[in-house]
């Protein structure tokens, strides 16, 4: 055991998986939080948990039988379509996949669950960090109060503030934006919606913009529409309109099937806007004293499945290196980062690959090359 406290900056999956980790092996932890509250806000949708890091992380943290327990049974399905609803792929869900899907928000209240009362703080927004004089460093939040430590972990996401400290890099816009909607109760207000989606994952793709959509807990269809653009473009789409935001999404995708534009122009919530934006590939920095990072705020990388996994992974690798080296603080975040960098190198550059196969010049062909594994 260690006398060491960590202080971590953000309750994501991967900030969270931190914590439970180094309170697994004896090591305290508090967790700050911009949001007010652990039901601020929807936590999305669904996650495909992989064997080799997420789940290896949730047995690291003790909760793998109450992991099992969210699996979605069915969603991994997956099914391939090209625009105009032509199915050219489908795949079942047989139950010995190595990537079950579970809801975003109740694998995040599991970990909350598992965590001592007050770990984490709320309502902690940060708005500034600065290393002092004696090595330590000062977070600072937005209501003017502010702590100091000497192990401080950024887990705050895309616009990490704890980032500064350690590199200049921040997230650039990489052409593409994603529009989200929902359809709810599916199966029985809307079958025809359901029929088109399936029973877990559906991608309809063409070269440059796509949309999928996933079959989440209770029928909820959640449909993301996949769009090239400048920011500026996205940027004039008024969103507080929802019918005429939802009326020029649609229009870039007309002439695609009725059955698929559907899913966005009946959908029952107002469209939610999300950029896509990346840090550099292999992005890392020199070795600063007392801080490092994890998940989107070390290696934001274009979507590909890989981004809540890397970051519960990475919290969990943490949590080892410190507990391994419980006198020696620098030691555990070097072990930690030697190892992170590559890793999160590789996931940022098959990010760029797999957005190749779903929105390349082959698509949709170049994704069912892939799953048949002829890529």
């Amino acid at each position: 055991m260690t006398s060491t406290h960590v202080t971590i900056i953000g309750a994501g999956l991967g900030g969270l998986t931190l914590a439970r980790v180094l309170h697994v092996r004896g090591i305290p932890a508090t967790v700050y939080e911009a949001e007010a509250s652990p039901t601020a806000r929807a936590q999305g949708g669904l996650l495909d948990i992989h064997e080799h890091d997420g789940q290896l992380a949730l047995k690291e943290a003790g909760l793998f039988d109450e992991f099992r327990g969210l699996v979605l049974e069915g969603g991994e399905a997956t099914r391939v379509l090209d625009r105009n609803g032509t199915v050219l792929f489908e795949e079942a869900d047989d139950g010995t996949g190595g990537r079950p899907e579970v809801p975003r928000g109740e694998l995040r209240q599991l970990l909350l669950g598992s965590l001592p009362p007050g770990t984490v703080r709320w309502g902690h927004k940060v708005s500034g960090t600065r290393t002092l004089d004696d090595g330590r460093h000062e977070v600072t939040f937005a209501d003017g109060t502010a702590l100091t430590t000497g192990l401080l972990v950024g887990a705050d996401g895309a616009w990490s503030r704890v980032r500064p400290l350690l590199s200049d890099a921040t997230p650039t816009y990489t052409g593409m934006s994603f529009v989200e909607t929902y359809l709810f109760d599916s199966d029985t207000r809307h079958p025809a919606h359901a029929k088109t989606v399936g029973g877990g994952a559906m991608f309809a793709l063409a070269p440059g913009k796509g949309l999928g959509a996933h079959r989440e807990r209770g029928g909820t269809l959640h449909t993301y529409v996949m769009l090239p653009g400048p920011q500026d473009w996205f940027a004039g789409i008024d969103l507080t309109d929802p019918a005429a935001a939802t009326a020029r999404i649609v229009q870039e995708l007309e002439d695609w099937a009725p059955e698929l534009t559907a899913l966005i122009t009946d959908s029952e919530t107002a469209p939610v806007l999300r950029t896509l934006n990346t840090l550099p590939v292999g992005h890392r920095w020199d070795r600063v004293p007392g801080v490092t990072l994890i998940g989107d705020a070390a290696h934001l990388s274009i979507p590909n499945g890989e981004g809540a996994n890397l970051a519960m992974y990475d919290g969990a690798e943490l949590a080892r290196a410190i507990a391994a080296h419980p006198d020696d603080v620098e030691t555990a975040l070097a072990e930690y980062e030697e190892a992170m960098f590559p890793r999160g190198a590789a996931a940022a550059a098959e990010g760029v690959r797999i957005h190749d196969v779903l929105y390349g010049d082959n698509a949709p062909h170049s994704l069912v090359d892939m799953f048949n594994g002829h890529a």
